[in-house]
């Protein structure tokens, strides 16, 4: 199997698959290693991110457990990691370890000197300093995120609507247009926003507003319902980029931790809870399956369900070491069958 959507065998440039004399091709070496998962991706492999102008690996690392369960060492080995596996796309927030992960990334991309090879995507609205989208907190986020992260510029600003429910749109977007205007951000992302308040949004950018090109879902196989019928449609209709988070439901589809889905009993109420646990224990045994005949874990399956979903460009997943990520790199070459598709959605109902 070929994890990474290439052919396990050597590749017919290789000098050892070179035609020898009389045009016979040669075999490889005895002494030569065994191409067991084939050539890293590399960084040749790259989506459009919606109407943002950025491209990118169909995988972004979030940094929600920087500064937090991560300390700065074993983040940046974990960035380092991605960045040699091809990764360019790495997602934090103002309010992730109030400040810290951006922190965290801003070390990195300056020691490493990557600024220009990594696209950037912020999350602000949720900083106890500049909470909500108003005019003036949002510039003041904006800025400290930039110092913070030591660099002139967020390629993709997710606006966190979750944080905000009082701060007019068209306020909001009117502040984003001069940070656009200014070289500040580069691109908007939502996440919070519902289908009307999408629609209302491009009508503003008809206007001359920015346009919202990337949107954030929190959806994994057993949280469909966040991503709704409504939200698909304009999603699909605006032509946005979907970056779906909690890609593995805070680490239960990894497959680590099987006795509950965390947080669940505290949120949903008993009854829900323990559906929602049932649904999760046959879901696992579903992906267990499916990787064990792919040869994969149950992480990498996760991830390709996800990106064998319409709309979807590429999850935002937190990883906590750098094997974490060597394992959710392998499902962005997963291509899963239909049978096992429908496998994993009768689990998951």
């Amino acid at each position: 199997m070929a994890y990474f959507g290439v052919d396990s065998t050597l590749p017919s440039s290789s000098p050892d698959s070179a035609p020898a004399s009389g045009g016979v091709l040669r075999g490889p070496h005895p002494s030569a290693p065994i191409p067991v998962q084939g050539p890293s991706i590399g960084s040749n492999l790259r989506v459009a991110l919606g109407e943002s102008g950025s491209h990118i690996f169909p995988l972004i690392l979030g940094a929600a457990e920087f500064g937090w369960n991560v300390d700065l060492e074993s983040s940046h080995a974990i960035l380092d990691t991605y960045a040699e596996l091809g990764g360019n796309a790495v997602h934090t927030a103002d309010s992730y370890s109030s400040g810290r992960s951006e922190h965290i990334i801003g070390q990195w991309l300056h020691s490493r000197g990557l600024r220009d090879d990594i696209v950037l995507a912020v999350r602000v609205g949720g900083h106890a300093d500049n909470p909500g989208l108003g005019p003036v907190n949002l510039v003041r986020a904006v800025e400290a995120s930039l110092n913070r992260l030591r660099t002139d510029r967020i390629d993709v600003l997710y606006l966190d609507a979750t944080t905000d429910r009082a701060s007019s749109l068209e306020d909001t977007l009117a502040t984003a247009e001069w940070l656009v205007e200014t070289g500040k951000v580069r691109s908007l992302g939502a996440i919070g926003y519902s289908a009307a308040q999408l629609v209302e949004a491009r009508i503003f950018a008809s206007a001359g507003y920015p346009r919202i090109t990337v949107l954030d879902v929190p959806f994994n196989v057993l949280r469909r319902h966040e991503f709704d019928a409504d939200l698909r449609l304009v999603a699909g209709a605006q032509g946005m980029a979907v970056t779906p988070s909690h890609a593995l439901e805070h680490g239960f589809l990894a497959g680590r931790q099987r006795s509950k889905i965390r947080g669940a009993l505290s949120v949903r109420g008993a009854q829900l809870a323990a559906n929602l646990n049932r649904r999760g224990s046959r879901t696992l045994r579903a992906l267990d399956a499916v990787g064990a005949e792919l040869g994969v874990p149950d992480a990498a399956v996760a991830v390709a369900w996800l990106l064998s979903q319409k709309l979807v460009t590429a999850p935002i997943v937190n990883a906590y070491a750098p094997q974490h990520v060597e394992e959710l790199v392998q499902g962005v070459g997963v291509r899963l069958s239909r049978g096992q598709l429908s496998d994993i959605a009768r689990a998951s109902v």
